[in-house]
């Protein structure tokens, strides 16, 4: 009987796994999806929920600033999952040198180690550089998550996401429960995130900031690729976002 089980959990498993494929945000044939979480998400920075288990691994390889870094230096890789209320990231990625060398979560935030997730909550794409038209949060190894105001200043918008992280040699686990919120997003009144349905689009992508002990970041590594000699952008232009649909 177990021997029966394990061979179904097997087949559910190279069946999710090549539908991810087909859906890689990599693949310009077919819009990308995440999957429902039917039994829920536990943040604590481990990867052994059903739905992390159902699902391959999207990479984490596109250089947008620096040189592509050599394995042992730096690679990364995510998941993505949701439910009525939040949407899940799980990342793992493997560096050797974890630096956070500003003590204010408001200064330079992107020359520490941190992930970034690119929220886009209605795939508009358009221009996000001065407004809430999608997010751009930089998560610091502490959990402080940071983005750009319309006025062009930098705050924390920690109540925005739960965070759990957790390293074990050079490996880290981050897992993230993100709540969403449109473009009239402000911080001048109580603001409710909006709640997630099946057939909802939006646009995603993830990347790295990977500092190893200087003044700045040596590489910026995110999961889409981007046209152009410029590809430093996403933090303005949500149009190169990924385009995902929520399904079930």
């Amino acid at each position: 009987m177990k021997f029966i089980f394990r061979y179904l959990k097997m087949i559910i498993i190279l069946s999710a796994t090549l539908l991810l494929s087909c859906n890689s945000p990599h693949n310009p044939l077919q819009q990308p999806s995440i999957m429902y979480a039917q039994a829920g998400v536990v943040l604590d920075a481990l990867p052994n929920d059903e739905i992390w288990e159902m699902q391959a691994w999207e990479k984490l390889d596109q250089v947008w600033l620096g040189n592509t870094p050599d394995s042992t230096d730096f690679k990364g890789k995510y998941k993505l999952a949701w439910d009525e209320k939040y949407l899940y990231v799980l990342a793992e990625i493997t560096d050797d040198t974890l630096m956070d060398i500003h003590t204010d979560p408001l200064e330079k935030y992107w020359d520490d180690d941190c992930l970034e997730v690119f929220i886009d909550e209605d795939a508009s794409g358009g221009n996000h550089q001065y407004s809430y038209n999608a997010f751009a949060y930089h998560i610091a190894l502490n959990g402080d998550v940071a983005d750009i105001a319309p006025d062009s200043s930098k705050v924390l918008l920690n109540d925005h996401a739960i965070v759990k992280r957790q390293t074990t040699g050079n490996t880290t686990i981050w897992e993230v429960a993100f709540q969403l919120y449109d473009s009239t997003f402000t911080h001048t009144s109580a603001y409710k995130p909006i709640s997630l349905n099946a057939g909802k689009k939006l646009g995603f992508m993830i990347a790295y900031c990977d500092n190893d002990r200087s003044a700045e970041r040596e590489n910026f590594v995110g999961s889409v690729a981007v046209n152009g000699t410029d590809k430093n952008r996403g933090w303005i232009d949500a149009g190169i976002f990924g385009k995902y649909e929520l399904i079930k």
